[in-house]
């Protein structure tokens, strides 16, 4: 009688136990499993400049000069062929590692984070290829964040924030990551209907320059939004600065407001300075 009512009971607390975990898991996960879903349908094409993914090719131009010059302003540069040469860097939500490869290539020790284990192991087998020295992880912001806590110089999340539904999770798992003084960056999509207009109707459906089905106008964060979440978690925004892409010639260039896009960096300040 007495053992019954003890594997009764044990059995209760292993059931209340993996409900605690279920809850717990779903509750903090950042990682939206219909964008894996979606991404995962182009996985081939990552690496194609001409093609899917052509957009993300082209922000290089822009995005890899603004992060590097934003990360020396206040730091030194130790080696000008390498100029990031001594920072490390997290790109979250890598990709295939269209940006993370050349952050690399300027110096920096860059860290590929994505939940897609997909797209990892493409960005694995690129690098091989190129001989980048990247480290690849798959795994969300959140649980590497436990594990690396204030670890980096410098987070880069650059066109991922809006595919993600727990914004102020993320942007918190993000920082966490990030050392005290160090940097943070996003490029992303206003929410605004201009934006709407270009992205979605204009991009997917008319130009078909963006896979169909890649944003959602709910999704997208307006500059103050994201700048009152980064406040949130210690953060204090430095620059923010409108961008325009150009789908007829595949270009970006900076413009004169962040109707459209937009990069944010801003700075995690030292407790003790606050």
């Amino acid at each position: 009688m007495a053992g019954n009512l003890l594997k009764g009971f044990v059995r209760t607390q292993n059931f209340k136990c993996m409900v605690k975990i279920r809850l717990y898991s779903s509750g903090t996960s950042t990682i939206d499993d219909k964008e894996v879903v979606h991404f995962k349908k182009f996985v081939s094409y990552w690496w194609d400049e001409f093609g899917e993914f052509k957009p993300l090719h082209s922000m290089n131009k822009i995005r890899i000069p603004w992060i590097r010059d934003c990360i020396l302003a206040n730091n030194e540069m130790k080696d000008a062929s390498l100029p990031l040469k001594g920072y490390s860097v997290l790109d979250v939500g890598c990709g295939g590692g269209i940006l993370s490869e050349p952050l690399s290539r300027i110096g920096a020790d860059v860290t590929g984070l994505d939940a897609n284990e997909d797209l990892i192991k493409a960005a694995k087998a690129h690098a091989e290829l190129t001989k980048a020295n990247v480290n690849y992880v798959a795994s969300s912001v959140e649980d590497h964040a436990r594990e690396n806590f204030e670890k980096y110089d410098a987070v880069v999340s650059s066109e991922v924030i809006e595919h993600v539904t727990q914004k102020e999770e993320f942007v918190k798992a993000c920082v966490e990551c990030l050392k005290p003084n160090g940097s943070i960056f996003f490029t992303t999509i206003s929410k605004t209907k201009y934006a709407s207009f270009l992205a979605i109707y204009l991009g997917e459906n008319v130009i078909k320059g963006i896979p169909k089905g890649t944003h959602h106008y709910e999704k997208f964060i307006t500059p103050h939004e994201l700048q009152r979440i980064l406040e949130k978690n210690n953060c204090r925004t430095d620059v923010v600065h409108g961008t325009i892409y150009n789908f007829l010639t595949n270009t970006w260039s900076w413009w004169f407001n962040s109707d459209f896009t937009y990069v944010l960096k801003a700075t995690k300040l030292d407790k003790q300075n606050c």
